[in-house]
């Protein structure tokens, strides 16, 4: 968001972060789930105060429909060509 509006780009209304992992979702939109390791909770706690603040949307995302997997998961022919498409 601050490079953008460094840029000259307009930020309107939240920043909108996709995962497919539901656990990240519970854990970053729920301030009481507990975290249980020392460096998750500090990781989480900047990306718990954004959510608060209004600042950033967390949403799940199915795997299926998860556009980066592209880049970081090694794909069949089939999800790699659906990709490529949409």
């Amino acid at each position: 968001r601050y490079n953008l509006r460094m840029l000259g780009a307009p930020v309107k209304g939240p920043t909108v972060l996709f995962g497919d992992n539901q656990s990240m979702v519970t854990n970053t939109t729920l301030p009481h789930s507990t975290l249980k390791k020392r460096n998750q909770a500090n990781n989480y706690h900047r990306v718990r105060e954004a959510v608060a603040a209004g600042m950033v949307n967390i949403v799940h995302c199915d795997t299926e429909f998860n556009l980066s997997d592209m880049g970081t998961k090694a794909l069949n022919g089939v999800k790699h060509q659906h990709f490529l498409q949409n």
